[in-house]
């Protein structure tokens, strides 16, 4: 995110002494992407940011993928995945349970109700959605109170945890990339300003929230970095002697900040529009995208639901978060639902719900939209809540 910020205690000039009241150095951190020709930000320490005292291995939740074989569209039911009561005692690091997943993005549901460690992505950026519930991530930037509808972005690397209450569940939808989540360039001017035709600005970004520093001793930090074990990945904790969270001040171009969905603006015309028309957000190989509600196409003859299409070069993933899907009545979909349409085969709406659409003049329906560029696999959760009919449903349930 390239736009500049200043926050707490900072010094005039960059990698110069920068000492507290009673004479101690500070200790510089640059957290940057890219080696040193991207986007970073300058973190000033109380403490040694790199120093360690004790280190394990942390088991990750099971990775484990298997291929979309035979190759078919696919309906998963994320609300089967934490019955009853069981999101007690569940956090948003180690209560993840894998969707879909591939070499660029892996995509998890939790539903929590207990804080988490303090984590640190080390393999790539984050997007967390939050479906419903409040928390407040709290990070080595600062604090963001997120809610109902938050896009969550964190950078790899970014220390934080997430704090949420114990009698209300926090459901989560979490981006995991292999590389950096950042909006899509063509709504950025050469030098990141958002353009005049973006779906949303910088005022409606939300910043962490300057928090004074915490003191504490031989903490643990989990991290998840590349490694050996399934899908190249793998856990350690790092027991820091110092609190992580002793930054007195920060400055630069790389830091998390929260989204609402609310605030992104639809992008309309006479004739449907297709899918980049909703893009939020773009990583290595994958695109977010949002539909959200909206008014739809106005022109006499217009069909409102989207056409069926091949997704040529992508597998499509489409989690239903909202409101009443018009393309999916009959499918047996619902809210928190998500389909995996993969590439190779053409798919669109239920054959029902095409003439029921005509003449509608608005959409109420709100889902979140991965588009991926290589093929995406089952992880457990997915294989769990696959409800084993949805490939027949535009032939009526024959097959």
């Amino acid at each position: 995110m390239a736009h500049y910020q200043r926050v707490g205690d900072v010094p005039p000039k960059r990698h110069t002494q920068h000492r507290d009241p009673d004479g101690n150095l500070y200790y510089e951190e640059l957290m940057g992407e890219e080696g040193f020709s991207s986007d970073s930000s300058l973190l000033y320490h109380r403490h040694v940011p790199s120093a360690m005292v004790d280190a394990r291995e942390w088991e990750l939740p099971d990775q484990a993928t298997v291929p979309n074989a035979p190759l078919m569209p696919r309906h998963l039911s994320l609300h089967d995945l934490f019955p009853g009561e069981d999101w007690k005692g569940v956090d948003a690091v180690t209560g993840r349970r894998l969707v879909l997943g591939n070499g660029d993005v892996r995509i998890s549901y939790a539903v929590v109700g207990s804080t988490s460690p303090l984590y640190r992505n080390g393999i790539g950026d984050e997007v967390v959605f939050v479906e419903s519930g409040q928390a407040t991530v709290e990070t080595v930037f600062g604090h963001l109170a997120v809610g109902t509808g938050d896009y969550v972005v964190i950078p790899r690397a970014t220390t934080h945890r997430w704090v949420v209450g114990e009698s209300t569940p926090v459901r989560l939808y979490v981006i995991e990339a292999n590389s950096h989540i950042a909006p899509p360039k063509r709504y950025l001017s050469r030098y990141g300003q958002f353009l005049e035709h973006a779906p949303y600005c910088e005022r409606d970004l939300r910043l962490p929230t300057f928090a004074e520093p915490v003191e504490g001793t031989d903490v643990e930090v989990f991290i998840k970095h590349r490694g050996a074990g399934a899908g190249g990945l793998a856990g350690s904790v790092h027991v820091v002697p110092d609190h992580p969270f002793d930054v007195v001040g920060w400055d630069g171009c790389l830091y998390p900040y929260a989204f609402n969905v609310d605030d992104f603006e639809p992008i309309t015309g006479r004739l449907h529009q297709p899918p980049p028309v909703h893009q939020v957000f773009e990583g290595h190989n994958f695109v977010i995208c949002n539909f959200v509600p909206r008014k739809v196409d106005y022109h006499p003859l217009a069909v409102p639901v989207p056409y069926y299409h091949s997704n040529v070069d992508s597998d499509e993933v489409m989690f239903y978060v909202a409101g009443d899907y018009e393309a999916r009545k009959g499918s047996g979909i619902g809210i928190g639902s998500v389909t995996l349409h993969p590439g190779g085969h053409a798919h669109g709406p239920q054959p029902s719900a095409i003439e029921a659409s005509l003449g509608a003049e608005r959409f109420d329906e709100l889902a979140v939209m991965v588009d991926t560029f290589r093929p995406l696999e089952l992880g457990e959760a997915g294989r769990a809540t696959d409800d084993g009919a949805y490939a027949w449903s535009w032939a009526g349930g024959r097959r």
